[in-house]
């Protein structure tokens, strides 16, 4: 019993970590643009081969340190997010500032559906493997549990990409100026911030985020066609949970759906797939606006 409830803990606590840093990026744009990015799926997806064609060139035929590896494919899938989101927020989403959220919302949705094409177009339909860091990590024993030092490392990362995120919106120059974008963006553009700059910065930045939430998760899974459109659901579900827009929010809503998760797979298997959307009605059914947000008054 006591191994089951450990193994519970550490595979959601693994799957929280995987969930938090596909969602801070999606929570982080809609938090200051209010745009709900459905593209992000495409910048995890990007991310993904991007870190997959790292992990091939830098592992073929060479016998070279694994954590270089990992910092290669990295670099190289923040690369694509960074290119992927300046191309979309500059040639795209600031000619649709101001219009309907409906609208911006078909908007991403139609970058997304091309950019499924472009995957096809640049890397073919065929699968790709990018195990070697995780193999290299390797994994430790407590008693009869296995951990893998992978899932550590991915834990890690997200603890610091919270605390990274909470310690630049509180004691950072820009991280106050996002705040008064996010209160209110009228008076902020009268008080002279340049809101365009601080629009352009967020979305690349997570553009960045969702493109690096796919890198680390290639070494973990098959990098194939439709994997964008999974993840899409997930980041939304985490944050429909914590509440659109709130990065504490999107933490613990991963940690509720990742634990979850998890004693559904070891409890009751056949409701897995069932639990994140089940507990995700339930939250909003409680708190419509999710667990961190409070209803706002329309402006009109």
């Amino acid at each position: 019993m006591l191994l089951t409830v450990l193994s519970i803990l550490t595979d959601g606590l693994a799957y929280a970590a995987y969930l938090f840093i596909i969602a801070i990026g999606l929570t982080l744009i809609f938090g200051v643009m209010k745009i709900l990015n459905v593209a992000h799926g495409s910048f995890y997806a990007f991310g993904a081969y991007g870190a997959a064609t790292a992990v091939g060139i830098y592992f073929n035929g060479h016998d070279w340190n694994a954590a270089g590896g990992f910092l290669f494919m990295i670099l190289l899938a923040m690369a694509i997010g960074l290119v992927m989101g300046l191309i979309l927020e500059r040639g795209l989403l600031r000619l649709v500032y101001g219009k309907d959220e409906v609208v911006i919302v078909l908007v991403t949705y139609a970058v997304f559906l091309i950019l499924e094409d472009m995957v096809v177009l640049i890397w073919g339909a065929q699968s790709y493997a990018a195990y070697q860091p995780m193999v290299a990590a390797g994994s430790i024993d407590l008693g009869d549990l296995v951990l893998s030092n992978y899932d550590i490392l991915l834990v890690v990362l997200a603890a610091f990409l919270a605390a990274l995120a909470y310690w630049s919106l509180k004691f950072t120059r820009y991280g106050r100026l996002l705040t008064t974008v996010i209160f209110d963006r009228e008076v902020a553009a009268a008080f002279g911030i340049n809101v365009t700059v601080v629009y352009t910065v967020t979305f690349l930045v997570g553009a960045m985020l969702g493109a690096l939430s796919g890198a680390v998760m290639a070494p973990k899974i098959s990098v194939t066609l439709g994997i964008g459109v999974e993840v899409i659901v997930l980041a939304f579900a985490v944050v429909a949970i914590g509440g659109m827009g709130s990065i504490e929010g999107a933490l613990v809503g991963a940690l509720i759906v990742g634990i979850c998760r998890a004693a559904a797979v070891h409890l009751v298997p056949q409701i897995e797939l069932f639990v994140i959307y089940g507990v995700m009605a339930i939250v909003l059914i409680v708190r419509p606006y999710g667990l961190f947000v409070r209803a706002q008054p329309r402006r009109i």
